[in-house]
């Protein structure tokens, strides 16, 4: 497995994943948005990891990883000019 691809895979849908999840779960909980980007991000990271043939071989860890990485770039996206201006800035929220 060449972990450095996984990751940058992973890490570069993010911010397109948590946009389009907050456009079609607008009116959900910031838990469900993450819970529909997560799933959606594992199942296309498992698409591609079987047309390349690796394998992730601590997936539990992986999956951690990249819920990390949606924590933050939610954070970041919420402290910028694409939370809308409310009370609360939308998008995905950490649990």
């Amino acid at each position: 497995m060449n972990f450095l691809s996984q990751l940058l895979r992973g890490i570069a849908f993010v911010p397109a994943l948590v946009n389009g999840i907050e456009g079609l779960f607008a009116s959900k909980s910031g838990a469900e948005k993450k819970d529909a980007a997560m799933s959606f991000l594992q199942n296309a990271l498992a698409m591609t990891d079987a047309i390349a043939a690796r394998e992730i071989v601590q997936p539990e860890r992986f999956k951690d990883g990249i819920s990390k990485i949606i924590d933050g770039t939610v954070e970041c996206l919420n402290a910028s000019t694409w939370a809308k201006s409310s009370s609360q800035p939308s998008g995905v929220r950490p649990q």
